[in-house]
């Protein structure tokens, strides 16, 4: 039984795992972290390839275990305190992104995690709404009114930030 699921498996892997990257780092937005929260979805999801009953379901099914990975993670954090440290010594690195890339982010971090997160299941993961819904377990309806509202939120975020840089 191991030497049949180990190639399709191993496929799996390869086929999906830096799409799962990309969506645990749009979550959690630390490299080292969403390099855990993806091998941590796949070790789960190999503990659980037998139950798989398709293996035409298994993208929606990583994208679950990893969202699951990322809530189970803040469940147990604890922030790490430093009484002693000095804020004034902390300094903002330099970014070589462009104004636009900056106000993207800054817009998109500044979504309700709501709105944000079928946003970037559909963008970077191309999943439809159907499919977010799934994920999410929430109607279609739903998920098409927090898009709208997430990309409405975005173009005002932009041209807010972009509209205040001018008169600057």
């Amino acid at each position: 039984m191991f030497d049949r699921k180990q190639p399709a498996f191993e496929r799996l892997v390869r086929a999906y795992s830096a799409e799962l990257y990309r969506y645990a780092y749009w979550l959690c937005h630390d490299r080292f972290m969403a390099e855990d929260l993806v091998q941590e979805t796949f070790t789960r999801a190999w503990g659980a390839w037998a139950g798989l009953r398709e293996e035409a379901a298994a993208r929606k099914w990583l994208y679950t275990i990893l969202h699951n990975e990322h809530a189970r993670l803040f469940e147990r954090k604890r922030l790490d305190i430093v009484d002693d440290q000095d804020l004034d010594a902390l300094e903002a690195e330099p970014s070589a992104d462009s104004h636009r890339d900056i106000a993207m982010r800054e817009a998109l971090h500044a979504l309700p995690e709501s709105y944000r997160e079928p946003l970037l299941l559909q963008v970077l993961g191309g999943f439809s709404c159907q499919e977010i819904a799934s994920l999410m377990n929430m109607t279609e309806g739903a998920v098409m009114t927090r898009l709208s509202r997430a990309r409405l939120a975005l173009r005002r975020g932009i041209s807010g930030r972009d509209s205040k840089q001018a008169s600057a």
